[in-house]
């Protein structure tokens, strides 16, 4: 008897994804629990296990379409996959009278022409001036080769054209280059980040505010405790822990920073959820790291780690994306030096983390080379005004640069 294989449940206000990769084809022999097929969702992606082991005798969803909740993917037969091998080589027969019967018909466009040429020819071409009528094809269809090309030029046909050219200049767009462009259809991740962005833009009224910390005494408290840190809670000390808690500290201090509008209500959070932007193959995620204002640096750290690795394997669960409050966006890990970073809607701020770079500042009368980076924080201005917004940014300044703050809670 056949096993059906469904979309699962996809979470919380999720009823549809899209088929990504299909990782078994129609005869392979599956063990239960192994991963089939892969869904993306408009937050994460989901891998389908096998509902029982057997053999993949049907694919019902291709590769690209829009699948609901419960939806019917394929079946699992029961046997091998040697025993499923005779339903594979009876398709052919069965359509093999279809493209003889097509043949004859197109035959006549062979002697046409009417295909575009090849693009190593197209390429050819274009260097050397010559067109389409000064070159037979001898491809199917006949569609000019770049073998055709060279013959073209080796017999001097190139030589009107190229007189030719300056008369007309050359088009903007042609054959040649619509024939090297590739058209990718955006993963529903994409979609969704898009018009997400988008949205934000149009919504908020956003405005950005600067500042620059001196990263000298987080930087020597990490030099000087890292391999201890390390030893003991089983993670490397990075820069996000001090930023999140910072940041904690200030949308204490700050609470407009840590709401969101809802209508014409103010909801204030009194909790920090922080997400943390991380960069995928498949495009950008915010997992969110929870209660972060009760945690240690070194739980912050050791959530951050495993909301990163999950991430990048394609393995965070719904859960692991809701709920955020504010957001820190780390555009120096890719050597960005300053930027306006977009809100994640509906919170009212992100803070845009950016390159630690030695720079002359002057402390005490005295030019001095630190590690500086740019801070920069964008915020709704519809709930959050100008003197918020600065004095947050500062209060974060100020905990970076004397961290004992974030251990004494000051």
């Amino acid at each position: 008897m056949a096993t059906e294989i469904r979309v699962p449940t996809l979470g919380e206000s999720v009823s549809e994804a899209t088929i990504g990769t299909w990782f078994k084809k129609v005869g392979d022999t599956i063990n239960a629990d192994e991963p089939l097929v892969e869904l993306e969702t408009d937050k994460v992606t989901v891998e389908v296990p096998a509902p029982a082991s057997g053999v993949l005798t049907e694919i019902l969803a291709q590769t690209g379409d829009t699948v609901e909740v419960n939806a019917l993917l394929g079946q699992i037969g029961a046997g091998s996959g040697a025993a499923a091998q005779p339903a594979k080589t009876e398709e052919p027969k069965a359509e093999a009278p279809k493209p003889a019967a097509a043949k004859p018909a197109a035959e006549p466009a062979a002697k046409s022409g009417d295909m575009p040429p090849a693009p190593s020819a197209a390429k050819m071409m274009a260097e050397k001036n010559v067109s389409a009528d000064q070159v037979s094809g001898s491809g199917k269809r006949g569609q000019v080769l770049k073998g055709d090309v060279i013959d073209a030029i080796n017999k001097g046909s190139s030589a009107a054209p190229a007189a030719e050219a300056p008369k007309a200049p050359r088009p903007a767009s042609s054959e040649a280059d619509v024939s090297r462009e590739e058209r990718v259809k955006m993963t529903r991740l994409r979609q969704t980040i898009a018009k997400r962005l988008k949205d934000a833009q149009n919504t908020a009224a956003m405005l950005t505010t600067y500042n620059e910390v001196d990263m000298t005494a987080v930087m020597d408290l990490r030099k000087k405790y890292k391999d201890l840190f390390e030893k003991k809670h089983g993670v490397k000390l990075g820069f996000m822990g001090f930023f999140t808690k910072a940041v904690t500290h200030a949308l204490k201090e700050i609470p407009s920073v840590n709401a969101e509008i809802d209508g014409n209500d103010i909801v204030f959070k009194n909790f920090c959820h922080i997400g943390v932007a991380v960069g995928t193959d498949k495009g950008l995620v915010v997992p969110v790291v929870r209660d972060a204002d009760q945690m240690s640096i070194a739980e912050i750290e050791q959530e951050i780690g495993r909301l990163g690795v999950a991430a990048r394997d394609g393995k965070l669960g719904m859960a692991d994306m809701q709920g955020g409050t504010f957001t820190i966006s780390n555009g120096g890990v890719y050597g960005s030096l300053m930027s306006s970073p977009i809100l994640n809607a509906p919170q009212s701020g992100i803070l845009g983390m950016h390159k630690i770079q030695e720079r002359p500042v002057a402390i005490g009368g005295q030019v001095v080379i630190r590690p500086m980076m740019y801070l920069a924080l964008s915020y709704d201005h519809r709930i959050v005004d100008g003197k918020e917004a600065v004095t947050f940014l500062v209060r974060v300044k100020e905990s970076l640069e004397d961290p004992e703050r974030l251990v004494l809670d000051l």
